[in-house]
Parts: structure tokens; C-alpha cells; sequence
């Protein structure tokens, strides 16, 4: 198995909607990774929080690929630490991932006794904002 992770996707509005939906469900038959269990979190307008499983969305009946291979990983502690992060309205995805890209290297880490220890997730806004940081250093001379 490859490294896992456990992402928090949010969302401006109070439901999932489809066309969201539709974005995630093509992030598992990319073949890049493998969704292992997901749960849908929302922090209703009156601060009142909620959770649960693709399936119980009636709008997203029609959408494939959606949801995780049946392992109930995700449980109400992960729902909720994700509802704290939500402003009311707002809504959000937790998804547990397998990278399975990686999956040869960490096969091959484990054969000679080492593993993935570690990860850490950075958000592309704090890389972009670290290049121009580095741009404007390079720019000026420094």
C-alpha cells in the first residue's frame, strides 16, 4: 500500500454540490490515487453540525465514483475536528486517500527495512507564495 492521507476539502456553500461532486469522484478514477473512506461534513447557518456519507445526498444519487471503497475509517472525532474549521453555511469533504503513485517506492523502502515515516501537506498557496518570496530576493540581489 501506498502513503495515506487524510485531506479536509471545504466548500463556500451548506450542501456538496454536484458539479463538486463530479470533480472529486474524477480524482478516484484517475488511477493516481485511491479514496479509502470519505465523509461529508456541514456547518449548517444556525452553527448546528452535521455529517454523513455521499449516499445520503439525494442530489448526488446520480454521480459515480463518489464515496470511498465501503471501510468506515472516518468517524464523528474526524467529523467533528472538520466542523470546527467550518464557518456556518459551509460545508466540507473529509477524504482518506492512498497514494497509490507512490505505492512502488514505499514497496520498495519496506524491502530494505525503511518505511514512510512522515508527510506533511503543504497548500499551494503557501509554496506560491514562498516562490515569490524567493523571486523578489533573487530580483533584488540578495
Amino acid at each position: 500500500m501506498g502513503p495515506a492521507e487524510l485531506l479536509v476539502l471545504t466548500f463556500p456553500q451548506e450542501t456538496i454540490t454536484v458539479e463538486a461532486a463530479t470533480a472529486l469522484a474524477k480524482l478516484r478514477t484517475a488511477g493516481d490515487i485511491r479514496v479509502i473512506d470519505s465523509l461529508v461534513v456541514t456547518r449548517h447557518a444556525d452553527g448546528e453540525a452535521t455529517y454523513g456519507e455521499f449516499a445520503d445526498f439525494e442530489h448526488l444519487k446520480g454521480v459515480v465514483g463518489i464515496g470511498g471503497q465501503g471501510l468506515p475509517l472516518i468517524g464523528p472525532e474526524d467529523a467533528q475536528e472538520a466542523a470546527e474549521l467550518l464557518r456556518p453555511g459551509t460545508v466540507a469533504v473529509i477524504v482518506l486517500i492512498e497514494h497509490v503513485w507512490a505505492e512502488d517506492a514505499a514497496r520498495a523502502l519496506y524491502e530494505v527495512g525503511g518505511r514512510i515515516a512522515s508527510g506533511v501537506r503543504i497548500p499551494p498557496e503557501n509554496i506560491e507564495e514562498a516562490v515569490r518570496a524567493a523571486e523578489a530576493r533573487g530580483a533584488s540581489g540578495e
